[in-house]
This record gives structure tokens, C-alpha cells and sequence, in this order.
């Protein structure tokens, strides 16, 4: 499998991925807890169907640590013991927030409670972002068939 166009080679692509990129590091440098937004990208990928970005973001997150058995039971967390309150709470938004067109009413009040009952304002800023971020790449992706497989940690900087 091949990709439909190379990105990477392309200026108006280059252009746009650089601003997204820089949006990823406003919300990498965050107090939201590393862990947490790796878990939220795996997860947001898993259900859009992005393998490129389930690979670079398993790896990216065994590379920094985690567990291979977190990142097992990352797409089956409802009924993982690994997680922690936290972590459920983000993961469960992530899922609303990444299917909103599957509920007429997005993402439900219970679901963001729960998320601020564990974060602050401004992680809660960096969990939106990073769905709304993830999805945006898992969009690029899933639309230009990019081959899943071949990332290595750190690969773009």
C-alpha cells in the first residue's frame, strides 16, 4: 500500500502540517499528563481507523514508557482495570468527541463532567484540543491512505 500523494513533498501540504504541528506542541507542553494524551490519540485513531497514527502513537508510547498491557487494552478501557479515573474520564470524551456525528447531541453533559471532575480548565482545554487535533491527522490520513508500519519514534522531530 501506497499513499495517494506525498505530503511531505508537497508546499500547500508543508504549509498546513507545519501550523498543526505547532498546535500539537502548544498542547504537548500542557499540564495534561503525557500519558493521557498519547492514550487519547491511540484511541481517537483506533476508531477512525488510522493505522498510521495508531502505529506512531503505540510507539511514541512505549518509547516514553508505557505498559504494553495499557496500550493492549487501550480500544477495550470500559472493562480494563489498568486505567485510572482520570484516564477513563479522558478516554471516554475522547470517544464522544471523536464521534459526534453518531449522537445527535455530541458530547453529553454526564461525559464532561466526569472530565472535569479530574481536570483543570486548562488541561480540559489541552483534552479538546488534542481530540480535536487527533482527528484532524487521523482525517489526513485515513483520506490520503497512508501506510501504517514503517514509523519510528521521534521520526518527526
Amino acid at each position: 500500500m501506497s499513499a495517494r500523494l506525498n505530503a511531505y513533498a508537497n508546499p500547500v501540504a508543508g504549509k498546513f502540517l507545519k501550523h498543526i504541528v505547532s498546535a500539537g506542541k502548544v498542547i504537548e507542553d500542557s499540564s495534561l499528563p503525557a500519558a493521557t494524551q498519547e492514550l487519547v490519540k491511540i484511541r481517537a485513531s483506533q476508531i477512525n481507523g488510522c493505522g498510521f497514527c495508531t502505529d506512531m502513537h503505540t510507539k511514541d508510547a512505549t518509547a516514553a514508557g508505557e505498559t504494553a498491557q495499557r496500550l493492549n487494552l487501550v480500544a477495550v478501557w470500559r472493562e480494563a482495570t489498568v486505567f485510572t479515573d482520570a484516564e477513563r474520564a479522558a478516554l471516554e470524551l475522547a470517544e464522544e468527541g471523536t464521534r459526534i456525528a453518531d449522537a445527535a447531541g455530541g458530547v453529553s453533559d454526564e461525559v464532561w463532567a466526569n472530565a472535569a471532575k479530574h481536570y483543570d480548565e486548562d488541561q480540559l482545554v489541552a483534552l479538546v484540543s488534542i481530540i480535536a487535533l487527533i482527528n484532524t491527522f487521523n482525517r489526513l490520513n485515513v483520506i490520503l491512505q497512508m501506510p501504517a508500519g514503517d514509523y519510528q519514534p521521534g521520526q518527526f522531530g
